[in-house]
């Protein structure tokens, strides 16, 4: 036994080596980390295009399901991403290639419905999903409207025209991306009052440069954007339809009044956005404007669709038509934009 006056070897050399040896990997994994960002592109440092960089909206080599350019391939896509039976039959639908394409060359595939008979000029409607590409409950909801649209009688005096998938660059991504394959969200890129002085600035300062809300390097820069432009100043529509998700509201701009409710959701309305459709049509064109955010991304209810749309017809049949069935205003106006 060693004296009471003797001490124990001391122990701090042991924990000095083990320190040392976490700072020697702590310093292994910096190193590595500053290789791997060398190779990185940096951002740039231009006040007009994202700095921040997003998994999910802005990887470039994140793998697709490319659709081509075939309806058949791009409606077993859509019909994927579904439960078997929970679409009607995409093929069925009757949709037609037109001249829109999306960045990646992917036709923006869209349908006419119209009256069997009318004695005056229909109500023009146009119907748009999937802008933003994340939101696959958008598509659904067209698909699905389609569908009853081409099932109910069709004496009631509307021309619609409907496309279920503008971004299918984003809807086709995996994982898909509310952007565009350019980066851009599509519903802030349309030529609003100020567009070239506010949109950047919103950008900026509201979203923080959130890449997943990049409203393009100039109004309509993008092919999508600008298809919805031409379908609007060709097609000439009374009403705008434009289904988003997830928010679980019914927004709505231009002339009143507007719709109390469709379905499960209540009128919320939210604003205008510098670059956004609603502020486009409503502000811009003076074109009533119906705004749906569904409640949930992915899930579409074939009972909420069914109470949508019943509402929508009734909401119509009220404000935009008369008892004779007629349109009560626009049937002959060309739209164009109003004095800024």
């Amino acid at each position: 036994m060693l004296p009471s006056t003797t001490r124990a070897p001391r122990a701090w050399p042991v924990r000095a080596f083990l320190s040392q040896a976490m700072l020697l990997r702590s310093l292994y994994t910096l190193l590595a980390a500053i290789a791997l960002a060398a190779t990185t592109t940096p951002a740039s440092a231009n006040d007009a295009s994202p700095t921040r960089k997003s998994l999910r909206d802005t990887k470039t080599d994140a793998p697709r399901r490319d659709p081509g350019s075939e309806l058949s391939t791009w409606c077993a896509g859509i019909a994927a991403a579904h439960p078997r039976g929970q679409i009607p039959d995409c093929l069925s639908l009757r949709l037609t290639e037109g001249q829109g394409r999306s960045v990646k060359g992917v036709p923006l595939w869209s349908t006419d419905v119209t009256p069997s008979s009318a004695s005056a000029p229909p109500l023009r409607v146009l119907v748009l999903g999937g802008i933003h590409g994340d939101e696959e409950a958008s598509v659904t909801l067209v698909i699905d409207w389609i569908a009853r649209a081409r099932r109910e009688t069709l004496a009631r005096p509307v021309h619609w025209r409907m496309a279920p998938l503008v971004n299918p660059d984003g809807y086709f991504r995996s994982p898909r991306t509310r952007v565009n394959a350019n980066g851009v969200d599509l519903n802030r890129n349309f030529q609003t009052r100020q567009w070239d002085t506010e949109a950047h600035k919103y950008w900026i300062k509201t979203t923080r440069r959130d890449p997943r809300r990049f409203p393009g390097p100039s109004a309509l820069s993008e092919p999508e954007s600008r298809w919805v432009h031409q379908q609007i100043h060709s097609f000439q529509p009374q009403l705008i339809v434009a289904v988003h998700a997830p928010y679980g509201v019914l927004d709505f701009d231009g002339p009143p009044p507007p719709p109390t409710r469709l379905g499960n959701l209540m009128l919320d309305q939210v604003g205008i956005y510098p670059g956004s459709l609603g502020n486009y049509g409503g502000t811009v064109l003076g074109v009533p404007v119906v705004t749906i955010e569904l409640k949930h991304s992915s899930r579409m209810p074939a009972t909420d669709a069914q109470a949508m749309w019943t509402d929508l017809q009734r909401w119509i049949d009220n404000h935009l038509l008369t008892a004779s069935g007629t349109t009560r205003f626009g049937a002959t106006r060309t739209l164009s934009p109003t004095t800024n």
